[in-house]
Parts: structure tokens; sequence; C-alpha cells
């Protein structure tokens, strides 16, 4: 192989204009929470403000929810968002930052974030919700990789 080829085969990082992007055509990723010393990763819609927070809603079941207590008690969290159109085609972004309820003044906020989520029909015939939540990860950390794109 080539030093040609070899370039063309790497991924390439993205700017920080390229993740916020990114960060506003997704609308779901995996988050990613430590429990016991072993990540809890659960896929999640998510919104994102197009600057540097992204929101979360979680539905609650039952008495209680293992994504709820994991997240009341993470001091940091993690968060994976990718597209994989193809071998040659795809990008990753991996975000990390604390991660908290929101307070009830930041339900608009939230609100106007999940514009872009996407939320799945599966919901609607569960059990009686307990209630929802709200929680936002500020981003302090951010990496995204892609080729092909």
């Amino acid at each position: 192989m080539s030093i040609d080829e070899i370039r063309e085969s790497s991924p390439d990082f993205m700017t920080d204009d390229q993740m916020r992007e990114f960060l506003t055509e997704e609308g779901v990723g995996v988050l990613g929470l430590l429990d016991e010393g072993v990540p809890y990763l659960v896929p999640m819609s998510f919104g994102f403000d197009g600057d540097s927070t992204l929101y979360f809603v979680f539905l609650l079941f039952g008495t209680e929810s293992r994504k709820e207590t994991l997240s009341d008690r993470a001091g940091q969290a993690r968060f994976l968002v990718y597209d994989a159109e193809s071998a040659n085609e795809w990008r990753s972004l991996s975000l990390t930052g604390p991660l908290r309820e929101i307070e009830d003044d930041e339900w608009t906020d939230l609100r106007d974030a999940m514009e872009n989520a996407w939320h799945p029909d599966v919901f609607s015939a569960a059990d009686p919700m307990r209630g929802i939540e709200g929680y936002r990860l500020e981003i302090d950390e951010w990496t995204g990789i892609q080729h092909g794109s």
C-alpha cells in the first residue's frame, strides 16, 4: 500500500463546526454511565442546543430506573453519536461532560433542543409511566472522526 493510499484510507478529525452540524443532524446516540466499574450503555434520543449542551428526556417506568439512579450519581458521562453509511463512509463523535437533572426553568431550553431528537414508537404501548425527567450534558470535551464524509 502506498503512502497516498494510506492517507486516503485514514480517518480525518472533525472540526468544531462539523461536530456541531453532526449533532444537529442526528437525534440518537449511546449514553455511557459508570455502574460499579463497568459501563452501563443505553441508547438515547437527544437534543442539541447548537452550542455546547445535549438534552435528554428520561421516560420513567416502574418503581425505579437504573438509568435515573446512575445519572443522578454520575459526576461525568460519556455520549457517543455515530453514523455508518458504509465501510468507507462513516462519522463518530464522542463527548464527555457533567450530567445533571435540569431545573424547572430549563424545560423550555430542553423542548427547543429536542426538535431534532429521534423518538421511538415503542413507548406509546408500554406500561404506564411514573413520570419524565429532563437531563443535560454540558460538553467539556468532544472528539469527532470521519471517513469519506
